[in-house]
């Protein structure tokens, strides 16, 4: 076959890559817009992970970022025969557990989520759209970003509302799981032995969540029915009380849009910084709200990762990935140095080198650092379809 194209749009940023075809997709072209609706930047890497593009690029939003990204692979790629378009949809529903096609009707039926994750399904649905147009005699993949944590137990999938809710699909679905497979893929490569056992994974980027691994497969996440819950975020607040957002509606007399703007735009470190949602410009910053802001976010880290390791009933792996766990030292400093209680010795000396395993020789607990690749994930179910 030709070639695969991967799109993979978060709420700040749109990852792309160009790839062989056949069982073994490599990376031809790699690919980040970051900063969308800001400073915009575009970097490019080659197979051989050269830096063949770094520059500034004007994409006020993701239909812009997405653009950018087309003309970069056109003139460094002009031989490329896309077959196949792999696409990261984040909300799958309940009824989408593997990679589908999409046609008409599943679009519609992915269209009809886009109340669970108003983020980000619009813009994965735009880079559906334009990739349709842009490549119409190409096989188009959804890949969902729920498919890997279906299967749960009905107590990790749950709510405490009347049951009917449940089979209206009011439930726990949790995101990020196509980092969560690649991490998972990889730490059976690399570690078999923490790997059949229970482990922790931290992605944390702009969106954060943790994922309890039990064997290999998920078993619980703190991200709930939306990408709102459990760990805050670069705008949205994580774990909240249902209550507050009656509060808001009965009281301060906010309607469900500006509730919905409070909470995905304006929310999480931004909101609680006043200054940014960028961790890196967080940890540059020498105001102390921005401190605060910090302290919060590792402060429900370490939270949640007890609640998980409460329910794998122990741990023997914890594992960063995502742009701020693959890259922020700090951050994982402040999570693992109060993590003695769990037998976890911390490593300060590796992790600041950035090392792959920062917990120190004979630890209870292995402390690793795993870059998480989606687009490897993406590009291999387009090539199977």
């Amino acid at each position: 076959m030709g070639h695969v194209l991967t799109l993979n749009a978060g709420s700040s940023s749109l990852k792309f890559g160009l790839f062989t075809g056949g069982d073994d997709p490599r990376p031809v072209l790699t690919g980040l817009v970051d900063r969308i609706g800001g400073a915009g930047a575009l970097k490019l890497e080659d197979a051989g992970g050269a830096r063949v593009f770094d520059g500034p690029v004007d994409v006020p939003d993701h239909a812009a970022a997405l653009e950018a990204a087309l003309a970069q692979i056109a003139a460094r790629a002009p031989q490329a025969r896309i077959d196949a378009v792999g696409h990261r949809v984040v909300h799958g529903g309940p009824d989408f557990a593997d990679p589908e096609v999409l046609t008409d009707d599943v679009i519609a039926r992915l269209e009809a989520l886009i109340p669970f994750a108003p983020l980000h399904q619009p813009h994965n649905l735009a880079g559906v759209r334009a990739a349709l147009a842009a490549f119409p005699g190409a096989r188009q993949i959804a890949c969902f970003d729920t498919a890997f944590h279906r299967g749960q137990d009905f107590v990790a999938d749950a709510f405490g509302l009347p049951i009917g809710y449940y089979d209206k699909g009011v439930r726990r679905y949790g995101f990020h799981g196509l980092s969560y497979a690649y991490i998972a893929g990889e730490l059976a490569r690399i570690a078999p032995g923490p790997a059949r056992g229970r482990v922790i994974v931290a992605h944390l980027g702009n969106g954060a969540s943790l994922c309890a691994l039990k064997a290999g497969r998920s078993v619980a996440s703190t991200m709930g029915f939306t990408p709102l819950d459990g760990l805050p975020m670069g705008t949205r607040p994580g774990q909240l009380d249902p209550g507050v957002v009656l509060y808001l509606m009965q009281h301060e007399g906010m309607e469900a849009a500006e509730v919905g703007d409070l909470l995905y735009r304006r929310s999480g470190l931004l909101g609680l910084s006043g200054i940014s949602h960028d961790m890196r410009t967080l940890l540059d910053s020498d105001a102390p709200e921005a401190a605060r802001a910090v302290a919060y976010f590792t402060h429900r880290i370490r939270h949640e990762i007890g609640a998980l390791a409460a329910g794998l009933e122990g741990l023997d792996a914890l594992v960063f990935t995502g742009g701020i766990g693959e890259n922020a030292a700090p951050i994982r400093a402040m999570v693992c140095e109060r993590l003695g209680w769990l037998g976890a010795d911390f490593d300060a000396a590796a992790n600041a080198a950035g090392a792959p395993v920062i917990s120190a020789p004979g630890s209870a607990v292995e402390l690793r650092v795993i870059p998480t690749d989606e687009e490897v994930v993406i590009a291999r179910a387009a090539a199977r379809a």
